[in-house]
């Protein structure tokens, strides 16, 4: 029982720093352009031989 003490704010602390962190990913900008990586795969550079 001792144990739960510090667990559940430990987990409820890994919790919210898990979100923060997404926040952030959200308002740089990681998640602005999905497809674009995808497709660059399939394109044809001449200039690269």
């Amino acid at each position: 029982m001792q144990s739960l003490v510090f667990l559940i704010p430990l987990a409820i602390v890994v919790g919210l720093v898990a979100l923060g962190i997404f926040f952030w990913s959200i308002r740089s900008g990681q998640y602005e352009d999905l497809d674009g990586a995808a497709e660059r795969i399939l394109l044809d550079d001449e200039d690269d031989q």
